[in-house]
């Protein structure tokens, strides 16, 4: 059974992965720990996920972290749901209809010159 990993909400911007390892080593040993970024600033979404090596300090982390401040802010802590499997998104193909992308037709008119 793979690891179960904990849902870290309301996280400061100025949290790094390693000052959210810092904080939850205090229940046990982490083998993971990850602030989520925005992919094109960089920044903090302000959420991350932590992985224990003992799954048994998961309730544990719940019971004591959640509610608690971590870089001036109360923090959320809870079991992270699984990864859904979603279907991939189709960009421009031609199974609506579509032109397949690219620039002809649709709501854009061509230019002339």
């Amino acid at each position: 059974m793979a690891q179960q990993n904990l849902f870290i909400g309301s996280l400061a911007y100025a949290t790094t992965d390693d000052s959210l390892k810092a904080h939850f080593e205090q229940i046990g040993p982490v083998s993971s720990a990850r602030v989520i970024t925005d992919r094109d600033s960089g920044r903090s979404k302000g959420f991350g996920f932590v992985e224990f090596e003992n799954d048994a300090d998961n309730q544990k982390a719940v019971d004591q972290l959640d509610g608690k401040e971590l870089d001036g802010r109360a923090i959320s802590v809870g079991l992270a749901r699984p990864k859904e499997d979603r279907p991939k998104r189709d960009f421009g193909g031609n199974d609506r209809g579509g032109n397949g992308g690219g620039n002809a037709g649709g709501s854009f008119r061509q230019r002339s010159w």
